[in-house]
């Protein structure tokens, strides 16, 4: 775990794939406990220390992620996700090159609790959620393709979704059609920025995670 950001009211760490952001059935120990026991440690806080879950990446995904470290930054934190006054960057590595070197996509998502997948449609149907993003191409090796992807929308499986959609599943992402996994489990898919105006302070906060040092993103940036 590498903390970004932290003040009284929120901490903001950078997750590494194959992290859980909050406790499941695994019973693996999650992000959220590791950042709490950070905090009692360098605070040398009595009792149980506080953290709320604002909002979660996939477990095969890197990147920043916000926590609240107060109860009154929680519940403002909450709902500036849930308008969409939150500003989130992913980064994403293709092997197939979109056809549009930058564009909008919009689709119609259908989530399958059993198999933890969705799936697009071009079209309304019944139970589907309207998922909108923005991608652009903004780097590339003799292999793969970096994609820069601002949701206005946050579904379930969104961009992995989505990308898949046109033809360019992100690299690892067996779920979604990618031919092979990768080593570590991961795909390539990182939170690299988010941007909000703070809770309590109301100060501007931008916060970017460096990208993973291993692996395919070695050259790509």
């Amino acid at each position: 775990m590498k903390v970004l950001y932290e003040d009284n009211h929120i901490i903001i760490v950078s997750k590494g794939a194959g992290e859980i952001v909050q406790g499941d059935k695994t019973g693996d120990t999650p992000l959220s406990e590791t950042v709490k026991a950070y905090i009692k440690e360098k605070y040398a806080k009595p009792g149980a220390v506080f953290l709320g879950v604002v909002h979660r990446l996939d477990r095969p995904v890197s990147g920043v992620v916000v926590f609240a470290r107060t109860s009154k930054a929680l519940a403002r934190l909450n709902e500036m996700f849930r308008t969409g006054s939150v500003q989130k960057t992913y980064w994403a590595l293709v092997q197939n090159k979109p056809q549009e070197t930058e564009t909008t996509l919009t689709h119609y998502l259908v989530r399958n609790e059993k198999q933890n997948k969705s799936y697009a449609y071009d079209h309304e149907r019944p139970g589907a959620k309207k998922a909108v993003l923005d991608y652009r191409v903004i780097g590339q090796t003799e292999r793969y393709h970096l994609l820069e992807v601002h949701l206005h929308t946050g579904r379930h499986h969104q961009i992995r979704c989505q990308l898949a959609a046109i033809g360019c599943p992100i690299r690892g992402d067996l779920k979604y059609g990618a031919p092979r996994s990768n080593p570590d489990g991961s795909i390539s898919l990182h939170a690299r920025s988010i941007s909000f105006e703070h809770p309590v302070s109301h100060l501007p906060i931008y916060v970017e995670a460096p990208v993973p040092t291993e692996g395919p993103w070695q050259g790509v940036v």
